[in-house]
């Protein structure tokens, strides 16, 4: 790789979002199968690539790697005792996570406060209506299969997502703000290098 192809902002995007990433690690050990199991920085890493990666495979792919490597972690060491590469219903997740990625630059158009609110706003939504079927559809579910069965599901996940939303915002405030500090620092991770 040439001097001229090496990407500072992109290695700096890829390494905030690993470090969260192994952040949800840690805590995740702590939090297991409580309420505050969903207070990661999941939603606010969909948001952050989804945000600052110019190109749109990069903003989804990103933040969905990060995320498929901490559950690996998480189903080896915290949920199952065993290196499973993905679990039941897995793909409720991931696509929400990468609805949220896709929809981030739509709303975070510049960088300020009220719009990363809103975008956690809108990614607890994208994750409250979208994951709800991977619990209410999956073969042990303890939700019957009908309508009622649905809604009771997302009636009983409001605790979790009420904490989704205060995780995907501190998280948010912690990736986006100490991006914009570094940038305003260090000019090689401003826009006018190219995107990452």
């Amino acid at each position: 790789m040439s001097l001229k192809q090496f990407n500072p902002r992109m290695l700096i995007l890829l390494a905030f979002m690993l470090v969260v990433a192994a952040w949800r690690i840690f805590l995740s050990k702590e939090a297991t199968m409580s309420p505050l199991a969903t207070f990661t920085p999941l939603g606010a890493m969909a948001l952050f690539g989804g945000t600052y990666f110019s190109k749109s495979y990069k903003a989804v792919l990103f933040p969905l790697l990060t995320l498929w490597l901490s559950d690996i972690f998480l189903n080896r060491m915290v949920y199952y005792g065993e290196w499973r590469f993905f679990y039941e219903g897995f793909y409720w997740t991931y696509g929400s996570f990468a609805l949220m990625a896709l929809v981030a630059p739509w709303i975070i158009k510049k960088v300020n406060i009220t719009n990363i609110v809103l975008a956690a706003f809108v990614a607890t939504l994208i994750h409250w209506i979208g994951t709800s079927p991977g619990c209410f559809m999956v073969e042990n579910s303890i939700y019957p299969k009908t309508w009622g069965g649905y809604f009771t599901s997302l009636w009983a996940a409001i605790p979790y997502e009420r904490n989704f939303l205060v995780g995907t915002a501190v998280y948010s405030g912690i990736l986006f703000g100490g991006f914009e500090l570094l940038q305003k620092r260090y000019s090689l991770l401003q826009i006018a290098q190219p995107k990452a």
